[in-house]
């Protein structure tokens, strides 16, 4: 067979979502973190020695190359998840609900001064009001096709503005831990699954990458490297899974970015990159490829779809068949990254969230 044809049908079987697929024993999806952070497993993936390292977090400066700049994701993760009733009867003295159907609500983003994107459990029709603690109203304004809805908001009887229902938020809500780890949030989560540098409120995931850095382990990084922030909230469409049957006709969710100016201007030079995460990785990329600096990525990296500017990935363990496996695969390859995963199991590593992490160079 001609190298073409071997290289038409790689192309055609990396658009194929059942090829982004693997067996995930049970037990292996981490639902705590490693305590210290950085005693998390590391994989470091060398790909111009085609070499795998076995580490821990706690040594990944040895193996950051110098002269590489680093980004990181200064987005906070909300507290996105409120319970409340609908078409209430009556909120007491104190504030709380009483009466009406139970509902729950999942914050997902704004998209302008007054609307917001959101996900509900319980049947709302348009008009609904949805009544949580704290004088909070959510009036359903529209249904989406993806089964999204969009809401006002309401504090005290007077319309709120995004940064006013950030503060609500935190004080009513819960913070909205990924639907595979089968759980509750609790109070340890709110320092777990937040960065040490979360800084603008927004996220309701975590860029999980970072979580392993301690604060001894961050001041060295930052000792040694330059390192630079974006934010980029991440949003409920990171866990939605591609079920579609060639990747490409999968509809890319997007997220609000903004890039700093001082960051911008780095990715107008040529030195290597270091990404700390997916997240981080889709921001970049899609600077270098519009040149804006602040509004919705939708960008999907995938083996048709590689890096441009990113040299240097750190990473979690992702889903099967995601979007974020298949950006793994954007820089080393599909068949790699099944390779890699597949040793990762043997070698028993924590997936997912909480889990542990690995380093492509």
């Amino acid at each position: 067979m001609s190298p073409e044809i071997l290289n038409k049908n790689l192309l055609a079987e990396n658009l194929l979502t059942k090829n982004y697929d693997y067996e995930l024993p049970e037990g292996f999806i981490a639902t705590t973190p490693v305590h210290p952070r950085d005693h998390a497993k590391l994989l470091v993936y060398d790909r111009e020695t085609d070499t795998i390292t076995h580490t821990t977090f706690k040594h990944l400066l040895d193996f950051v190359p110098k002269e590489c700049d680093v980004f990181l994701n200064d987005t906070r993760v909300i507290k996105a998840r409120i319970f409340g009733v609908k078409e209430a009867h009556s909120i007491n003295s104190k504030g709380f609900v009483q009466g009406g159907g139970k509902v729950e609500l999942l914050f997902n983003k704004p998209l302008d001064a007054h609307h917001y994107l959101v996900m509900i459990r319980g049947k709302v029709q348009v008009g609904t009001k949805l009544l949580f603690d704290d004088n909070l109203v959510a009036t359903v304004t529209n249904f989406n096709e993806d089964g999204s809805r969009v809401v006002t908001f309401s504090h005290h009887a007077k319309e709120i503005r995004f940064e006013d229902l950030v503060l609500v938020l935190d004080k009513i809500g819960h913070l909205p831990l990924p639907p595979y780890m089968q759980r509750e949030d609790n109070k340890d989560d709110e320092t777990d699954y937040q960065t040490l540098f979360a800084k603008n409120a927004g996220a309701v995931a975590a860029p999980t990458a970072s979580l392993h850095f301690t604060p001894d382990l961050f001041d060295a990084l930052q000792q040694r490297h330059a390192t630079h922030t974006v934010t980029l909230h991440v949003g409920a469409g990171t866990f939605k899974p591609v079920d579609v049957e060639e990747i490409l006709a999968h509809p890319m969710h997007s997220e609000y970015f903004a890039i700093p100016e001082r960051s911008a201007k780095v990715l107008d030079r040529k030195q290597p990159l270091l990404a700390i995460g997916t997240t981080v990785t889709r921001t970049l990329e899609y600077y270098v490829r519009t040149q804006k600096t602040q509004g919705e990525c939708d960008l999907f990296l995938n083996p048709s779809n590689p890096p441009k500017r990113v040299t240097h990935l750190l990473t979690n363990f992702h889903l099967p068949k995601s979007t974020l496996i298949m950006l793994v695969s954007s820089f080393i390859g599909r068949e790699k990254t099944l390779q890699l995963y597949k040793e990762a199991i043997e070698k028993e590593y924590r997936f997912f969230s909480y889990g542990d992490a690995m380093l492509i160079l």
